[in-house]
């Protein structure tokens, strides 16, 4: 599965963001997916999951109630809706297939399919 994000930027702390990620293939609508992110120096790390139908999300505490994870399978389209943005948030953002999730976060295995990234900046 190819996966190709988009919609990252440069935005003022406060601002908001909305990150798409369309898959290739319609297998996408049988999986978990999600985002996860990667600042300079740091580890990649969990952000936002979301179940094959929809009707189970995940996120990572730190941003809990600033985002939103939906999905559209209709569309083979994943979206994270970021509001409320700090600088802490700037990093590349990954949209990643074929997670396994459980009510602390989403990971990946040797089954996952990845994104190239999109950047997200985020001024102060």
């Amino acid at each position: 599965v190819q996966l190709v994000e988009s919609g990252g930027g440069l935005v003022q702390a406060g601002g908001s963001l909305r990150l798409s990620c369309v898959a290739s293939e319609r297998t996408f609508r049988s999986y978990a997916v999600g985002w996860f992110r990667q600042a300079p120096g740091k580890e990649r790390e969990f952000v936002a999951g979301i179940s094959w139908n929809g009707g189970s999300t995940f996120y990572q505490d730190s941003v809990k109630g600033r985002f939103t994870i939906s999905r559209d399978n209709a569309k083979n389209t994943v979206y994270l809706q970021m509001n409320s943005l700090k600088p802490e948030d700037a990093a590349v953002y990954y949209c990643a297939t074929d997670l396994n999730c459980l009510p602390h976060g989403c990971y990946g295995s040797t089954r996952t399919s990845w994104g190239q990234g999109t950047q997200v900046t985020v001024s102060s």
